[in-house]
This record gives structure tokens, C-alpha cells and sequence, in this order.
């Protein structure tokens, strides 16, 4: 059985009050990391405080992460710096790191090997356009994007890496894919991981499902054979349904 994984993405929102709010608002309401994982990968800059106050069941990830250790890379973050203070988890590929600020395949694979070489769990993204849907290419464009992040991982490093699946067009959009559509593009992700690493990774690999993540459709998400958890925006920002979110099953 693979443990369900939630994540919040809090994306560019919170001041640091808000942010130790919400923190001290759920530590104490989640359920044990033996039965689900619980993380909430916020700004940079909330980091440190994050960890710090976190409970024994919650966990901190950041939300972006440059290839390189050091250099002149104004604005970004090292990866050095996200293992000393402590977060657990990064979110590598995001659909609007894409979109916005040129990510790649080939700079989500870098960021993959070296999350690994500094003990963080990767959360790759992968999905596709409304035109690429409608098109018929799904298939075609999560194939790529998903043997592009990992090549180069052990087979090892696979197994801990979460896979989000998140139509770029039901994003924010308050559209989501029927649970059927999510779990059919999921499954065929693990028909990927299973064609290029065997059925032992396949069977490993937690896939979650992204995109206008509410508490009403949660509990249908959750129950298609292969969505393992959920990468979840604007409704991880309040305590109240982030916590109907990571406490789907009780």
C-alpha cells in the first residue's frame, strides 16, 4: 500500500504571521505520518520559521530550488541552504515555473539529482495544456516530461520521488478533471514508470493529483486506484480545509 501524500502549495501568499497562524492552527489536528503525510511547502522566506514550529506530523517544503549549489544566481536558492534549515520536500516543475520562468524538462532533471545528493524529496510536476487535451497528446506530453525529470535517478531515488499530476488547465480555474480523467492520466504515468523501471518502482512511486483540489471532491479523488494523494493551492492557504483535505479518510 502506498501512504497518501497532501501537500499545500502555498505559492506566493502568507505574511510570517499568517503563516505561524496556520502552522499552529493544524500541528496538532493531522493525523500520524504512519497512516498520511502532511506537508505544506511554503515561500522561501517562511522556511526556517516553519520548521522550527512544525509538528511531529507535518512537514515543510519549499517550492523551487536552482541545479547549482553556489554561484552568482541572483534571486534563487540553493539547495544547501533548503537542507540546513530542514525542509523536507521540494516542488520542482510547477506548471507556472514552466510558463512564467522557463523551466524545462532538462532543468527539472538537474534540480531532481541534486534534491537527492542533499536529502529532499522531490515533487515533480507534469501535465498538460487544455489544447494539448483536446488534442489527444496527453499521453505524449506526461510520457516526456516524466522520463525527462528522472533520468539519471536510481531506481532507488524513484521510489521516493512524488510524481503531481496537474492539468495546466485546471489549475486555478476552478475546473477539475473528473476523477475518472485523473485517475486514467495517472495510470498511465504509472504504466511509464513501470515500461522504463520495472513494476517494483511503478508500484512504489506516489502519484498525486493536482488542480482546483477542494474538500467536496477530495474524498472521489482519493478512492481511484491510482491517485496516492493531492498537490492542492488555494485551498491548502486556510486551516480549515487543509485539514478537511488531509483528513479526507477519518
Amino acid at each position: 500500500m502506498r501512504k497518501p501524500i497532501i501537500a499545500g502549495n502555498w505559492k506566493m501568499h502568507k505574511t510570517r504571521d499568517e503563516a505561524l497562524q496556520f502552522i499552529y492552527a493544524v500541528n496538532q489536528n493531522v493525523q500520524s505520518d504512519e497512516v498520511i503525510d502532511t506537508v505544506v511547502c511554503a515561500p522561501d522566506v517562511l522556511l526556517r520559521c516553519l520548521v522550527k514550529r512544525q509538528g511531529d506530523y507535518v512537514r515543510i517544503g519549499a517550492q523551487n530550488m536552482h541545479f547549482e549549489e553556489q554561484g552568482a544566481f541572483t534571486g534563487e536558492t540553493s539547495p544547501i541552504v533548503l537542507q540546513d534549515t530542514g525542509v523536507k520536500y521540494v516542488i520542482l516543475g510547477h506548471s507556472e515555473r514552466r510558463a512564467m520562468f522557463n523551466e524545462t524538462d532538462e532543468t527539472v532533471n538537474k534540480k531532481a539529482l541534486k534534491a537527492f545528493e542533499h536529502e529532499l524529496t522531490p515533487i515533480v510536476c507534469v501535465g498538460e495544456a487544455l489544447e494539448q487535451r483536446e488534442n489527444g497528446t496527453t499521453n505524449e506530453v506526461v510520457d516526456a516530461q516524466v522520463t525527462k525529470a528522472l533520468n539519471g535517478l536510481t531506481n532507488e531515488q524513484i521510489k521516493e520521488v512524488v510524481i503531481a499530476y496537474e492539468p495546466i488547465w485546471a489549475i486555478g480555474t476552478g475546473k477539475t478533471a473528473t476523477p475518472e480523467m485523473a485517475n486514467e492520466t495517472c495510470g498511465y504515468i504509472r504504466t511509464v514508470l513501470e515500461r522504463e523501471y520495472g513494476k517494483d518502482v511503478a508500484d512504489a512511486v506516489r502519484i498525486q493529483y493536482g488542480g482546483s483540489v477542494k474538500p467536496h471532491n477530495i474524498k472521489e479523488l482519493m478512492s481511484q486506484e491510482h491517485i496516492d494523494g493531492a498537490l492542492v493551492g488555494g485551498a491548502s492557504l486556510e486551516p480549515e480545509s487543509f485539514l478537511a483535505l488531509v483528513n479526507y479518510n477519518e
